[in-house]
């Protein structure tokens, strides 16, 4: 699991920006093994929901900020991604992609009939299929941040957290941000936030929640309403998963922008929690938050059984 959890689970709770400075050649791309979860799961989305996660302002340029980030793909990853600033090659995933939204069946893939990944981004609009093959390749979603106006004008999310791409894109980080149960000090930071991260500095932070769903993909119209309904183990709580997110900005700066990486994991609670200081830690955070964060969090049916659980642990 690529999560500081040390670092992000601390109590008490508190809805913050949390940035650290990322580490001298840390990586912000992980690469996905042919016919991973991740990568079958965006799959799936891109297949069926494709207007519901690439989503660009009318009129907006991405050409920039995809440049930089293959730029930047390429320097971590040159045995899985390589760019001539014409075209794109996926070398695991035998596929190249190029500028002009060609796309090329160079051998055949390593799961399946060996040409999932290539049919999957021809369904694409051309604009969008490089975006595609990224999304593809590496574990990230993507999104744009532009500090000039502290808008998030572009998307590539596959793999959203219980929100809804289509709905934010475009919007002021405060209209993003409004329904986030005590975030005013998130809210107020925005435009100070977009400037920092477009800066010269690379930046990262760490979201965590425990959760019902064992999918990454939870579009809020994909999920049930009704949460928390699986029969309790024996240990007397529900079905649960730690859900996580390790969150990098790559400054894109020719046009004050960040390219936004979010990478998103799924694992058991039980796999996760794993030793008696981590559920005290998890404990602590849990039981400092506020009625409106539980809510928001979909803690609230679960809370005092789960405090028990880790008291126990």
């Amino acid at each position: 699991m690529n999560f500081d959890f040390d670092t992000a689970v601390t109590a008490p709770f508190r809805m913050q920006p949390g940035l650290r400075r990322l580490a001298p050649g840390a990586p912000q791309l992980r690469p996905l093994a042919p016919g991973s979860r991740h990568q079958r799961e965006k799959m799936a989305v891109l297949s069926t929901f494709a207007d519901q996660t690439l989503l660009a302002r009318p009129g907006f340029d991405a050409g920039p900020a995809l440049d930089v980030l293959c730029r930047q793909a390429t320097l971590e990853h040159p045995s899985c991604w390589a760019w001539d600033g014409r075209s794109a090659t996926a070398t695991q995933l035998g596929v190249r992609v190029g500028s002009d939204g060609s796309v090329e069946q160079m051998r055949a893939g390593a799961f399946g009939l060996g040409n999932e990944v290539s049919r999957c981004i021809e369904l694409q609009a051309p604009v969008w299929r490089l975006p595609a093959l990224l999304a593809l390749t590496f574990a990230e979603d993507l999104a744009v941040v532009d500090a000039s106006d502290a808008t998030v004008p572009w998307m590539a999310v596959a793999l959203p957290s219980h929100w809804a791409p289509e709905d934010k894109v475009g919007r002021h980080f405060a209209q993003i941000h409004a329904p986030v149960a005590d975030g005013d000090l998130l809210r107020h930071a925005g435009e100070a936030l977009t400037r920092l991260v477009s800066g010269d500095e690379r930046w990262e932070r760490f979201v965590w929640n425990v959760t019902d769903q064992p999918r990454l993909h939870v579009h809020p119209r994909r999920v049930g309403a009704e949460r928390w309904t699986h029969e309790p183990q024996a240990q007397g709580l529900p079905r649960a998963w730690f859900r996580t997110e390790r969150q990098t900005f790559i400054p894109v700066p020719s046009r004050a922008q960040s390219l936004f990486t979010i990478e998103v994991e799924v694992q058991p609670l039980h796999e996760v929690v794993d030793t008696p200081a981590r559920a005290q830690r998890l404990a602590g955070a849990v039981r400092s938050m506020s009625p409106a964060v539980l809510d928001y969090r979909n803690l609230t049916p679960v809370r005092d059984r789960l405090l028990q659980w880790l008291d126990a642990r």
